[in-house]
């Protein structure tokens, strides 16, 4: 015997009757096929507020052998805001689309990985699966990886292009800098080791002077460090650095020491921290589309399991260079600041799952 709850569960057909449309209508509507007038829209949402109706999912799932649930799989908890931004309108794209979205997480390397998800999807649980760590081994459509991240939460493939740091050495040579110093992130991360492998080559290319790649973290700490320790008379007129934390930390150690950024020196940060530009001055740096590579990795999924054409590849860059008060030509006129403002004083480690 059905409960009383169950009994008195509103049904689609009494949507559609409320709405003054068909099942099939409705039906469209709840599955997010599009195509629909705004008047009918508008009435379908009204009809399903009135009623408080929820769909049947479970009986829809019997019906259409489908879950319309897709996961997206990390290699471990999410550290800071940085990842969850590309993790989000992934979600975001999945719920435009219809579906419902389930976080896995799923250690272990690329080979157990990948059995775990062969196991998930044979299960019936999810429809399909958007890894943003590595995987090996699958042909199978349903499973589309876009690696951006390793097992230790560390950025991968595109998201570790150090290719940017060579813009932005061409950028200050631009404005006139030929005395460089590089604040390189840690060793262990393949991004940190591609920027400052970046940064030689157009050093080398342009035929410019480096004075040193230093710092080795991602920490503001880093950033200070390097610019205390430059000589008084140091030709270095322009640093970049592998993160805005410690690219905060060389200002900070500038306007200690006297020398006025950017008329002294130039500094450039990478990853549009959101205090970056709150800061005085306010910090070139380099922004990461993770929203956009996020969003294109789920609506390829979403089209290979619904046999589609793929989605066009992204018109815009993954990194952007962000010109701000910073930098400048050598010898630049300062920054003014409002009467009795200090300046910023950063905190002296970078944020948890930044931008590396």
């Amino acid at each position: 015997m059905a409960s009383k709850s169950t009994s008195n569960r509103p049904t689609m057909r009494q949507v559609a009757a409320l709405a003054g449309v068909s099942q099939q209508t409705v039906s469209r509507y709840l599955r997010h096929e599009g195509g629909l007038r705004d008047v009918t829209v508008v009435a379908i949402e009204a009809a399903i507020a009135e009623l408080d109706y929820h769909p049947d999912l479970a009986a829809r799932s019997m019906r259409t052998r489908r879950s319309d649930t897709l996961a997206v799989v990390l290699p471990g908890l999410l550290r800071g805001t940085v990842h969850q931004r590309e993790l989000t309108a992934a979600c975001a794209a999945a719920h435009d689309a219809g579906y419902r979205t389930e976080i896995v997480l799923s250690g272990g390397g690329p080979g157990p990985r990948s059995d775990h998800l062969r196991q998930l999807l044979a299960s019936g649980r999810v429809d399909g699966a958007l890894s943003l760590a590595p995987i090996e081994g699958t042909s199978d459509r349903r499973i589309v990886a876009s690696a951006d991240l390793d097992d230790d939460m560390r950025n991968i493939g595109a998201l570790a292009d150090g290719s940017t740091a060579g813009e932005i050495v061409e950028h200050l040579a631009g404005l006139g800098h030929r005395n460089f110093l590089h604040i390189a992130g840690e060793k262990a991360f393949a991004s940190a080791q591609n920027r400052a492998r970046a940064y030689s080559e157009a050093i080398e290319r342009m035929g410019l002077v480096s004075h040193g790649i230093v710092g080795h973290s991602w920490a503001a700490d880093a950033g200070y460090r390097a610019v205390v320790e430059l000589p008084d008379d140091s030709a270095v007129t322009a640093v970049i650095a592998s993160h805005d934390a410690s690219a905060a930390g060389a200002v900070r150690a500038a306007f200690e020491r006297g020398w006025g950024v950017p008329e002294r020196l130039s500094v450039f940060g990478w990853g549009n921290q959101p205090t970056s530009q709150y800061l005085i001055p306010a910090l070139s740096t380099v922004a990461v589309d993770r929203e956009e590579r996020g969003r294109h990795a789920m609506q390829q999924l979403i089209a290979a399991i619904r046999e589609l054409p793929p989605p066009e590849a992204r018109q815009t860059p993954l990194n952007t260079l962000l010109i701000r008060e910073s930098t400048a030509a050598p010898g630049a006129s300062a920054i003014t600041r409002p009467a009795g403002e200090s300046a910023t004083v950063v905190p002296e480690t970078a944020e948890a799952g930044a931008d590396v």
